[in-house]
C-alpha cells in the first residue's frame, strides 16, 4: 500500500484571489471554483494540484506544510515573485545551496532555491 500527494491545500479567508494569484505565478490555471468556497489550481507539466479552502479562521502561526520551487534564476524569480506580491522573509546558503523563504499574499510561506 501506497500514498500519493492528490494536492497541497492552503486556508484561506479569501481563496479566489489567492487561487488566482499562486495559477499566475506557475503558469496554471484554475481548474475548479467550487461556489467560491474550494478552488483547485492545474499546474502545468505535472499531475500535481494546488487547493485553496475558504476557512473562516486559519490556523495561526507559522504553517506545516510548504511548497519548495526550484529556478535556475533565483534572484530574478525572487524579485518577480516579490513585485507579484510576495513578501521576502529570509535569505539562507549552505554547501552551495540557495534558497529564499518568501510567503505569499496570505501569509503562508514558501521557499524557492537555486543550486544542486
Amino acid at each position: 500500500m501506497a500514498l500519493g500527494i492528490g494536492m497541497i491545500t492552503f486556508d484561506s479567508a479569501n481563496p479566489g484571489p489567492l487561487a488566482t494569484w499562486w495559477a499566475e505565478l506557475t503558469g496554471g490555471r484554475i481548474e475548479q471554483d467550487n461556489g467560491g468556497y474550494f478552488y483547485i489550481v492545474a499546474l502545468p507539466d505535472s499531475a500535481q494540484k494546488l487547493g485553496f479552502q475558504a476557512v473562516s479562521d486559519p490556523t495561526p502561526g507559522k504553517n506545516r506544510v510548504h511548497l519548495d520551487l526550484n529556478t535556475e534564476h533565483l534572484d530574478g524569480e525572487v524579485k518577480r515573485l516579490v513585485a507579484a506580491g510576495a513578501t521576502e522573509v529570509h535569505r539562507q546558503e549552505l554547501d552551495g545551496f540557495s534558497w529564499v523563504t518568501l510567503a505569499d499574499p496570505d501569509g503562508n510561506l514558501f521557499c524557492v532555491a537555486s543550486g544542486h
